[in-house]
């Protein structure tokens, strides 16, 4: 009887199992599942997200360029009109003031091309500038997809909300470079004369790599909080550490700026002053991380 009752019961545990293995016939064996992916299979799944990342900037870059009287004749050349909204709002602002000083009629330079081929390749460039700049959320995404699963889940949870604040940070920033670094530069670099018989005649590629380096420089040197945050869990740098180097940030500020800038005074404290506010935010930032460190550490003993 024992036996019989033994055998019936090793029946059912195996016809348990035999059903179970029939609802899920794709269920893998929890050694197969936790198995590491080989080398290949990152460089593989890399390439993949690399693939999708171009794929999306040049379908950007290729709206862009399809659409050359918005994107050039609008966006890129805007700066460089005075019917270009950062003027008409400093004018708006002198009106205000009783005073016509910050009113801009006309930019005393010409944009030329000297060389036969280059209107089409400034086309190719600033449509390419402008399509990575679209995609940049997206190709930020399909990055952080590839990195994040190799986090810890702690890291994880701290770093909720990357891709959104990087890529805010970063439109930010080519929005501040493109509606107040570029046209002021170009106003001031422009309006600036050693002689009255020096005449300005800018070339295309010139101008057009200028308004590039301010942009993307500004979208660039917004990622500041990102980059104290990333180095604050990595335990490179404090707060106490950053509020210590305040007054040597301050010089490096003003020559990263210098660096990114054309060679005058007034963008280069246009760049400045962002990346002072940026630093000190940068440090509450690093405090916040630290403090939620030294909380998981009391938590764990």
């Amino acid at each position: 009887m024992e036996q019989d009752n033994n055998s019936s019961n090793g029946t059912g545990g195996k016809g348990m199992i035999s059903s179970i293995i029939k609802r899920n016939p794709k269920q893998k064996p929890p050694q197969e599942e936790e198995k590491e992916m080989s080398f290949i299979d990152h460089l593989e799944e890399l390439r993949w997200h690399v693939v999708r990342s171009v794929a999306a900037i040049f379908v950007f870059s290729f709206l862009a360029f399809s659409n050359k009287e918005l994107v050039f004749g609008k966006i890129i050349m805007g700066p460089s009109k005075p019917t270009f909204w950062t003027y008409r709002m400093f004018c708006e602002l002198g009106r205000k003031m009783s005073s016509d000083a910050l009113c801009i009629d006309k930019l005393n330079f010409v944009i030329q091309a000297r060389e036969l081929s280059e209107q089409f390749t400034m086309h190719l460039a600033s449509s390419l500038v402008i399509g990575l700049v679209l995609a940049f959320p997206y190709a930020f995404w399909e990055m952080w997809r590839f990195i994040k699963p190799g986090l810890h889940p702690t890291e994880r949870r701290m770093t909720t909300g990357a891709t959104f604040f990087v890529s805010l940070l970063f439109l930010m920033g080519v929005t501040f470079g493109y509606l107040i670094v570029t046209p002021l530069s170009i106003n001031f670099l422009s309006s600036y004369q050693l002689d009255e018989s020096i005449v300005n005649e800018f070339n295309i590629s010139s101008y057009i790599s200028t308004l590039v380096t301010l942009t993307l420089g500004c979208g660039i040197m917004f990622q500041l909080p990102m980059l104290a945050f990333v180095l604050s869990k990595m335990g490179i740098i404090t707060p106490s550490l950053m509020r210590s180097y305040r007054k040597h940030s301050i010089v490096v500020i003003l020559i990263v700026a210098a660096i990114i800038t054309p060679p005058d005074v007034i963008s280069q404290i246009l760049v400045a002053m962002p990346l002072f506010l940026l630093y000190e935010v940068s440090i509450l930032i690093s405090a916040r991380v630290e403090r939620a460190r030294l909380k998981e550490m009391n938590t764990e003993l």
